[in-house]
């Protein structure tokens, strides 16, 4: 069994879900904003502008604060670097769609830091409001496996399957795993493209929107059963489902989740 570390996340600044693959979570009454598939030099502009706005830098503050790990006057948030496109899972690609590629855009993350070293994603999303920081996620995930992709394959895209939270890499033909969870599904030496939307396919395509499981209500989150046992009772679970989407709240409402995390594979 791989080791499993706790990743914390506060629901934050908007009012709109962004879906995942499936439907989104229960809570989330605003129907998914469509993310654009291709990232401009505008998009990661207006990213950068919702994470360095004075709400979020406020928002982060208290976010690294919590538990009183830092003082709240002097956590002094930054924003470092510029935000990266985050790509998950295509729903498309597992229900067989032509010219469907593996992942879709999901958000942009920015890496946050505090001044005790704390560090988060703020994932920015086009939103019916434009685009806004629609949630706060410790660690380094996003950065951290984007650069592992890039060293494994080249030229590759980096994706998430959020349903068992594996991150590949995808160039061609060619799936390689970057965490233990991805190794598990697709070995260590990876899997064809073709292999791959095989094993999605029988894993999901029961469950993508339209389906009797998602109009049956059970696609709002994810559950690995006793893996998850620990997580919030506020978090929105269904075993088996697909994915969850985003439940976002207002500014300052901490939601906090946790998800399972994969040890990243050199």
């Amino acid at each position: 069994m791989s080791a499993m570390s706790k990743r914390v996340s506060a629901a934050v600044l908007a009012a709109t879900a962004v879906a995942l693959v499936g439907v989104a979570a229960p809570q989330a009454a605003a129907a998914p904003v469509p993310q654009p598939q291709s990232v401009t030099a505008e998009t990661k502009a207006a990213a950068a502008q919702a994470a360095a706005a004075p709400d979020t830098l406020a928002t982060l503050s208290r976010f690294f604060a919590r538990e009183g790990k830092v003082a709240l006057n002097a956590a002094r948030p930054q924003i470092e670097g510029e935000a990266i496109p985050v790509s998950y899972l295509s729903p498309d690609f597992v229900a067989g769609k032509a010219g469907a590629g593996v992942a879709r855009l999901e958000y942009l993350a920015s890496r946050a830091v505090s001044s005790d070293g704390q560090q988060a994603a703020l994932w920015t999303a086009r939103t019916e409001a434009g685009w806004q920081v629609v949630n706060i996620a410790t660690g380094d995930d996003e950065f951290r496996y984007a650069q592992l992709g890039a060293a494994k394959l080249p030229g590759g895209t980096v994706f998430r399957e959020p349903q068992i939270d594996a991150w590949y890499v995808a160039e061609g033909a060619r799936v390689l795993p970057l965490d233990e969870d991805a190794e598990r599904a697709v070995g260590e030496g990876g899997t064809s493209l073709a292999a791959y939307r095989s094993r999605v396919a029988r894993a999901y395509g029961d469950k993508l929107p339209g389906s009797a499981y998602a109009k049956g209500g059970k696609a709002g989150g994810y559950s690995a059963g006793a893996a998850d046992a620990d997580a919030d009772a506020g978090t929105p679970v269904a075993a088996g489902a697909v994915a969850g989407g985003l439940a976002l709240g207002a500014l300052g409402a901490f939601a906090v989740r946790r998800s399972r995390r994969g040890r990243a594979t050199a």
